[in-house]
C-alpha cells in the first residue's frame, strides 16, 4: 500500500492570505494618510491643475465720439471658437464636419492642430457673431468651445478712415486715432478661477481674482456732418478730374481743433481682409509736397514784416518773365505793373521772385519757420511728416527765388492749415488738435495789423480779378490762395500737377481754415482755382449752414438757400446723407 498523501496545512495558508491582505491594508491605509494629510497641498495643487483654470474677462475698450457726441468707433461683443487638439484629435471623423462649417481646408485643420498637439488651446475662428458660434458649438464637437471677444465697428466706414485709424483682431489700436490714444482706449481685462469638467466646461466660478476695467470713451475734434461733406466733394473732384489722390483739412481758426481730415482714395476699417496698405495712410500729414503759389502769402508776410513795402507797393512784371540765375521765372502772361496786393491776386511769380530775392534770406526763413513749416504741427498724429525746410545759409540765389513762389520747399496739408488759420486768428499760430475741449496751445508769430491786412489782400483772389473765383460762398467774405505745382520727380519736373487752396471764412471774423489738395489731375484744367477752388466754396457753403455760422451778406444768402428754391427738406441733405451712409455700413 503507497504512502497517503501529506495534506495541505490550510491554517498556514490561510495566516498567510490574512498577512499579505493586512499588509495591503497597512500600506493602502498608509498611502490614504499620506494623501490625506502628509502630501494634501501637492495632490490638491495637481487636481487643481487638471480642473482649475485662471480665465480672462473680457472688456471693451472705450468709444470714440465726434465733438457733438455722435459714435465713430464702438466694440461689440462677438464670439471666437477655439478647440483643445488632445480632445479634438482622437476623433479624426468629426474634423471633415468641422471644417466644413468653419469654411476650413479639412487638411490645413488637421494640420494645424496636429502642430499644436501638445497644447490645450487653439484658435478655430475668431470674431463670429454669437448666433453663428451657438450653430457650430450645438453639433457637439468634442473639444471644441467658444469664448467671449469684442470687435471694433467704424459705423461712418470710409468717411473716416484716416483719421481713426483702425484696431487689430485683439483690439489694438494700429493706426490713426486708434493708435495715439490706444493707452487711454484699451480696458484692463479682468481675470477669474473656474473649475471646469473633463470636457472644458465651466461648472464653478471659484474666484474674482480681478473685476475687469473698460476702456475710456475719447471724444474728439471732428464734426462727422462737416467730415462726410468734405469726403463727399473730395471723391467727386478726383472723379471729375480723373486725379489720382486728394486731401482736404478743416481747422477751427481760434481753437485749432481739427473739424473735417479726408483722403482719397479711403478703404473701408470695417473689411480688415480687403485693406491695401497702400490706401490706409493719412496723406494730410504724411505725405509732403512743393506747395507753389500758396506760399506767395507767406513771401508777402516777410516783406511787409520788413517795412519797405505796403500792399500798394508797385511792381513791374514785363515782358512776363525775369532771368534767375540762368533760369527763366515767368508768369502765366504779362500782368505789367502789379501792387503788391495784386501779386495774390494775380499769382504773379515775378514779383514773388523779386520780393524774395530783395530780402535777407535769414529774414525770409524765419518767418517761413515762425509758421510752422520745416516742423511737426504737435498734432500727436502717428507718422506726422516734418517737411522740408532748408537752413537759409544753403538758399542760393536760385533757392531764394523759387522759395518766394513755392518751390524748393515741402509742407503737409495740415501744416498749410495751420499757417492759414494764424492769419484767419490775428497772427496767433495754434496747435491742431484732434481732441475737443483740449486747451489750446498758442504762440503769436506775426502782428495782429500785420495778419488783418494780409487777410484783406487774400480776399481779392476770390474777387471779379482773382484766380479762385470758383471758391466764393454766397453771403460770406472769403479769403484765399489757389496754388498749382508740378510733381517733382528724380533730375526735374513733370507735366504733372497739384492743385491747391488754402482759404479762410468768414474773412470778415475767420470761423474755419481749410485746405484741399488734389494730386495729378488729367485733362486741361489742373490749376488750383479751376480743380481744388470749387471744392472750398461747396463744401463750405453747406458746412457754414450746418455749423449756423452767420453770414456776412444776408440778402445773397438767402438767395442761394435752399429754402429760396422751394427745398426746405434740402436744409437737412448733409444729414440724411450721412446717415445714409451709416446705414449701408451697418448693412455691409
Amino acid at each position: 500500500m503507497s504512502p497517503r498523501p501529506a495534506l495541505p496545512n490550510t491554517r498556514l495558508r490561510l495566516q498567510v492570505v490574512v498577512g499579505v491582505l493586512g499588509l495591503v491594508a497597512v500600506v493602502l491605509v498608509a498611502r490614504a494618510v499620506n494623501l490625506q494629510w502628509v502630501d494634501r497641498e501637492f495632490y490638491q495643487r495637481q487636481g487643481d491643475a487638471r480642473y482649475l483654470r485662471e480665465l480672462p474677462i473680457p472688456t471693451s475698450r472705450g468709444m470714440i465720439i465726434d465733438r457733438n457726441g455722435e459714435p465713430l468707433a464702438v466694440s461689440s461683443p462677438v464670439e471666437s471658437l477655439w478647440a483643445n487638439p488632445r480632445e479634438l484629435l482622437p476623433h479624426p471623423e468629426r474634423l471633415a464636419e468641422l471644417s466644413a462649417v468653419l469654411d476650413i481646408e479639412p487638411g490645413l485643420l488637421e494640420a494645424r492642430l496636429a502642430q499644436r498637439a501638445d497644447r490645450e488651446f487653439v484658435y478655430l475662428r475668431r470674431h463670429l457673431s454669437p448666433e453663428a458660434a451657438a450653430a457650430v458649438l450645438e453639433r457637439g464637437f468634442p473639444g471644441v468651445y467658444s469664448q467671449r471677444e469684442f470687435r471694433r465697428f467704424y459705423p461712418q466706414g470710409e468717411v473716416m478712415a484716416h483719421v481713426l485709424g483702425f484696431t487689430n483682431i485683439d483690439d489694438r489700436g494700429q493706426e490713426g486715432l486708434e493708435l495715439a490714444f490706444d493707452e487711454w482706449l484699451s480696458g484692463v481685462p479682468g481675470a477669474k478661477r473656474v473649475i471646469r469638467d473633463r470636457r472644458g466646461r465651466i461648472v464653478e466660478n471659484v474666484d474674482l481674482i480681478r473685476a475687469p476695467r473698460p476702456g475710456r470713451d475719447l471724444r474728439v475734434s471732428l464734426d462727422r456732418r462737416v467730415q462726410y461733406l468734405a469726403y463727399r466733394e473730395l471723391k467727386r473732384a478726383l472723379l471729375e478730374h480723373a486725379a489720382a489722390s486728394g486731401s482736404v483739412v478743416i481747422l477751427d481758426v481760434r481753437s485749432g481743433e481739427i473739424l473735417a481730415m479726408v483722403n482719397q482714395p479711403s478703404y473701408n476699417p470695417n473689411a480688415r481682409e480687403d485693406m491695401d496698405p497702400s490706401s490706409q495712410r493719412n496723406r494730410a500729414v504724411t505725405d509732403v509736397f512743393e506747395p507753389g503759389s500758396v506760399m506767395k502769402t507767406f513771401t508777402a508776410v516777410a516783406a511787409l514784416e520788413t517795412g519797405r513795402y505796403t500792399p500798394d507797393s508797385v511792381f513791374h512784371t514785363s515782358p512776363g518773365f525775369m532771368m534767375v540765375a540762368g533760369h527763366r521765372v515767368s508768369d502765366v502772361r504779362d500782368f505789367g505793373t502789379l501792387s503788391l496786393t495784386r501779386m495774390l491776386t494775380k499769382s504773379s511769380n515775378v514779383v514773388a521772385a523779386q520780393l524774395a530775392l530783395d530780402m535777407p534770406a535769414v529774414h525770409h526763413h524765419d518767418v517761413l519757420r515762425r509758421f510752422g513749416f520745416g516742423r511737426p504741427t504737435g498734432s500727436g498724429f502717428p507718422g506726422e511728416a516734418a517737411g522740408v525746410l532748408s537752413a537759409p545759409t544753403a538758399w542760393g540765389t536760385l533757392e531764394r527765388a523759387t522759395i518766394g513762389f513755392g518751390y524748393g520747399l515741402s509742407v503737409t496739408a495740415l501744416q498749410l492749415a495751420q499757417a492759414y488759420a494764424a492769419i484767419g486768428n490775428g497772427g496767433v499760430l495754434t496747435t491742431p488738435s484732434f481732441l475737443a475741449g483740449a486747451p489750446p496751445q498758442r504762440q503769436t508769430v506775426i502782428d495782429p495789423d500785420l495778419a488783418a491786412s494780409v487777410l484783406r489782400m487774400l480776399e481779392t483772389v476770390t474777387g471779379p480779378e482773382g484766380s479762385a473765383r470758383a471758391a466764393v460762398v454766397p453771403g460770406f467774405r472769403v479769403a484765399g490762395k489757389t496754388g498749382t505745382s508740378r510733381r517733382a520727380v528724380a533730375g526735374g519736373y513733370q507735366k504733372r500737377y497739384i492743385s491747391l487752396f488754402a482759404g479762410l471764412v468768414p474773412a470778415s471774423a475767420p470761423r474755419l481754415a481749410m485746405v484741399v489738395v488734389i494730386n495729378d489731375p488729367q485733362g486741361e484744367a489742373y490749376y488750383g482755382g479751376l480743380v481744388a477752388a470749387p471744392v472750398f466754396g461747396r463744401v463750405m457753403e453747406a458746412a457754414l449752414r450746418v455749423l449756423d455760422v452767420p453770414p456776412d451778406d444776408v440778402q445773397a444768402w438767402l438767395a442761394a438757400s435752399p429754402v429760396r428754391r422751394g427745398t426746405a427738406q434740402a436744409e437737412q441733405s448733409a444729414e440724411a446723407l450721412i446717415d445714409e451712409a451709416a446705414q449701408r455700413e451697418v448693412a455691409r
